[in-house]
């Protein structure tokens, strides 16, 4: 069962990196934290509220739940980065479009698989900030945090964040140390080894490949 959770958390941190936080920690806590750290809390506090007060209609029509996971991914996310670091070798010297194609359809995919997991997914939650860190010589900050269930062990998540044209952006969430572009980079090497990034792109559009969010 944890497994099985843990596999739907990184996937879901995928698609919308707030949505594996919580409520948002007190006032006085919150003033504390710096920029990146407070976007991840108000954001999960708006995410969750919002699927805890649409969850009838989401279970309904789930277009209109693809759209919000979406939306929120599109804010959040910096999912063109992200997918460059999934193809580490393979990316490289790779045009913008091949990498877009790629990114689109990894999303697409997991959008698909997992997106509809978020209906089911515990939204009564608390998390700690545990601490805000410089990370790559100042170039990205890494939110450490816990997430807090009644009744479970704590369920450490890290988000690693950069500025974008001067906003901050989530490229990476760790789930109990494991790490979404690793464990992406590792799935796809061998795809990526026999055939370009493009074909790889339509092989995953097309459903001919899975996003396996697996540990």
């Amino acid at each position: 069962m944890k497994r099985t959770a843990l596999s739907v958390l990184l996937s879901t941190a995928f698609l919308a990196a707030p949505i594996a936080m919580a409520t948002a920690a007190p006032p006085a806590a919150t003033q504390q934290l710096g920029t990146p750290s407070r976007l991840v809390l108000d954001n999960s506090t708006r995410i969750l509220t919002t699927l805890e007060t649409r969850r009838a209609e989401f279970s309904k029509n789930r277009g209109a739940l693809k759209q919000f996971v979406s939306s929120e991914f599109n804010q959040m996310f910096d999912r063109d980065y992200a997918a460059r670091l999934v193809l580490g070798a393979h990316g490289r010297g790779a045009p913008d479009a091949d990498v877009k194609l790629f990114a689109d359809a990894l999303s697409e995919n997991l959008m698909q698989r997992y997106g509809s997991s978020l209906l089911d997914f515990n939204t009564r939650l608390t998390v700690k900030v545990k601490s805000e860190t410089s990370v790559a010589n100042g170039k990205a900050t890494r939110v450490s945090t816990q997430m807090l269930r009644q009744g479970g062990e704590p369920i450490p998540v890290d988000y690693l964040m950069h500025q974008v044209n001067g906003q901050w952006k989530v490229f990476d969430v760790l789930v109990e140390g494991v790490s979404f572009v690793q464990t992406f980079r590792s799935q796809f090497d061998g795809p990526l080894s026999r055939a370009p990034i493009a074909q790889v792109a339509a092989e995953l559009k097309a459903g001919k490949l899975q996003a396996q969010a697996q540990r």
